[in-house]
């Protein structure tokens, strides 16, 4: 069965800084802004359960068909706030976890 996941790293002024689309199934063009809408959809929510536990893992925060939004609250003091994440051996690794776990 083939399947698919967008993932993406967002900064705290909800710009996406990485994003990588993983996956055994063909890429579509219409899929992928479908996939930065649920994400831009889900961040109010994301906003919301950020202030309101302690957790760093939020779990399903959304949904939109057979798509899930699933978080993980990523705290980075090496990160430059407003710099892109460009490093090849970081996208190496995120798609070979994909692989390893889709």
């Amino acid at each position: 069965m083939a399947s698919t996941a967008c993932f993406v790293i967002v900064s705290k002024n909800d710009i996406p800084i990485y994003e990588a689309e993983v996956g055994s199934a063909p890429k579509k063009e219409d899929l992928a802004y479908q996939h930065q809408f649920i994400l831009h959809a889900a961040l109010d929510v994301v906003q919301d359960l950020a202030w309101s536990t302690n957790a760093m893992f939020l779990k399903s925060v959304d949904r939109f068909n057979d798509l899930v939004v699933s978080v993980y609250i990523f705290l980075n003091p090496l990160y430059l706030p407003g710099s892109r994440i460009t490093s090849s051996h970081f996208d190496t690794k995120v798609r070979a976890l994909a692989r390893r776990y889709l």
